[in-house]
């Protein structure tokens, strides 16, 4: 499994309190195989013994920001199902996940009003991966988020490297309109801060490796099959009460 870069330190201690004891199955997720999930033979899928052990935490659940300003999350607010995901803009399976299982799932429970989907930044592969999570926000200052991630995590995209250049170009490519709001707002405080906001989260649940998820605070690790995030879906929207939230969609879920 990749080694990550050392954790940034904190600007203010954590708050999760007693979040971070009962995380411990993500912590347990995310040691075993998190990036080879081609190899579910030796990989626990939701519904086995090792993920029943693992459970549902709502105290995690309750890391949902259904926030409808939040542009980095696409669903609506009161979607009886929060899927979160911890992930960095270089890591292979993130873009996997992104490439193969996720347009499903939002034309599946996204799109039939089932599944919010909540993006945090959490960059552990050094300075580039940083870059990248901080003009991914920048992107979605402009409400282009989602088309900054696809173009990301394009296939071979990684490969050509995260420098202000390239940076600028899938902005671009993005649809981002203001290219030089997108530079200011890269290189911003705001940009650093929402960052480390994200990368705090992800720590102070136990998180260690990229994929990671959520699910109405059910642990996922890695880029698992499709089937796993559908059969944890479903789960979670039959055991849901209703949010009663004001339904409003998040910007850029499209």
């Amino acid at each position: 499994m990749p080694t990550p870069t050392a954790r940034p330190k904190s600007r203010k201690p954590l708050v999760f309190g007693t979040v971070v004891v009962l995380a411990a199955g993500l912590l347990g997720f995310v040691s075993y195989r998190a990036t080879a999930p081609d190899t579910p033979s030796t990989t626990p899928a939701v519904g086995t013994a090792a993920e029943e052990d693992a459970g549902v935490h709502p105290e995690l659940a309750k890391l949902a920001r259904r926030d409808a300003a939040d542009k980095l999350a696409r669903g609506r607010t009161d979607a009886p199902v929060v899927l979160i995901e911890y992930a960095d803009f270089k890591c292979g399976y993130c873009g996997k996940f992104a490439r193969d299982t996720e347009p499903e799932l939002v034309e599946k429970y996204v799109e039939d009003g089932t599944l919010r989907i909540e993006w945090r930044n959490f960059p552990i592969f050094g300075k580039e991966s940083e870059a990248a999570a901080r003009a991914s926000w920048a992107a979605g200052q402009q409400g282009r988020f989602w088309e900054f991630h696809r173009a990301a995590y394009a296939d071979g995209a990684k490969e050509k490297g995260f420098g202000e250049d390239r940076l600028r170009a899938l902005a671009r490519e993005a649809g981002v309109e203001d290219l030089d709001r997108f530079t200011r707002d890269t290189a911003s405080t705001a940009a650093t801060d929402a960052v480390a906001r994200d990368q705090e989260q992800a720590y102070g649940i136990g998180a260690t490796s990229t994929p990671s998820f959520l699910i109405n605070g059910r642990p996922v690790a890695g880029a698992q099959p499709l089937s796993v995030f559908t059969r944890a879906i479903e789960a979670a929207a039959a055991d849901a009460a209703p949010v009663g939230n004001a339904g409003e969609d998040a910007e850029g879920a499209r």
